[in-house]
């Protein structure tokens, strides 16, 4: 029951991290300003931790987090538990990295990386619980749909 919910609740948040990260890389590609709130979404979205070798991070992160519901939703027992909680895990260190960049260095503050950074916290937190719950035992397909 317990796994059920988890797995539901990192499907959410999956669909969620892909909504955020498909914003900003429409955003990016289309070359218009973020809805911003902050202030600081232009400076963050044009500075040079924006890219990592000409690539988007805000498609980078779009990948990021379709790889994870995919691992979600395309596998099973430890290969999806595993899959997930690699996947989230990665990201939320590299997103720790990009806000520690926004704060320290850029000196601003982007909503939607935040909103991001704070998706993923809880995507590293759900798919690692469902991880050490499973104490080693495959989760089977009826228990996680």
């Amino acid at each position: 029951m317990l796994d059920r919910r988890l797995y539901r609740t990192a499907l959410v948040l999956a669909v969620v991290g892909i909504a955020i990260a498909a914003y900003l890389t429409y955003v990016h590609y289309a070359g218009i300003e973020s809805a911003c709130s902050t202030g600081g979404c232009e400076v963050v979205q044009t500075s040079e931790w924006a890219d990592v070798y000409g690539v988007p991070v805000a498609l980078i992160g779009l990948l990021g987090y379709i790889g994870i519901l995919v691992s979600l939703l395309a596998l099973r027992g430890d290969a999806q538990l595993f899959a997930s909680a690699a996947l989230s895990l990665v990201g939320f260190l590299y997103s720790g990295y990009l806000t520690y960049q926004e704060l320290f260095t850029i000196k601003a503050i982007c909503q939607w990386c935040v909103a991001s950074a704070v998706v993923l916290t809880l995507l590293a937190v759900v798919t690692l619980w469902r991880l050490l719950a499973s104490g080693g035992k495959p989760a089977e397909p009826a228990d996680v749909g």
